[in-house]
């Protein structure tokens, strides 16, 4: 069992973050201990990790909402049979799939950016060498 400060520490999300996550529906309600104090366990804590992952890489918490709307679909496995979760599944294959087109496009950016910043390092580089006069 892990507390929410604990969570935030392995997660480096706030404490305040996971606290909205739950609010807006984004994490499912945290189990309490008598007191009302958050607890949370591994399987929680790689799912924040999960969402974190999606949060860093440009997904809007609405787009994520979306995708968890359902539940976690290995333990609706457990319950339904893969016809009745087709629906899920297809909405996640189309979350995500949009999602790795926006990534990959801000890949092809992010390539542009970094050779054009080594190709003005170079430059510098060979004046401050003195290899160009101006």
């Amino acid at each position: 069992m892990f507390t929410i400060s604990d969570v935030a520490q392995k997660s480096g999300l706030s404490p305040y973050t996971l606290r909205y996550y739950e609010k807006i529906g984004l994490l499912p309600a945290s189990k309490r201990k008598e007191g009302g104090q958050r607890y949370y366990t591994e399987n929680d804590i790689n799912f924040i990790l999960f969402l974190k992952s999606l949060k860093q890489t440009g997904m809007s918490l609405e787009n994520m909402s979306e995708f968890v709307k359902d539940g976690c679909i290995y333990e609706q496995l457990h319950f339904n049979s893969p016809e009745e979760i087709k629906p899920s599944i297809t909405k996640r294959i189309e979350i995500l799939s949009k999602h790795l087109i926006k990534m990959e496009m801000q890949k092809k950016e992010l390539e542009l950016i970094i050779s054009t910043t080594k190709e003005k390092l170079a430059y510098y580089n060979s004046i401050k060498k003195g290899d160009i006069k101006t």
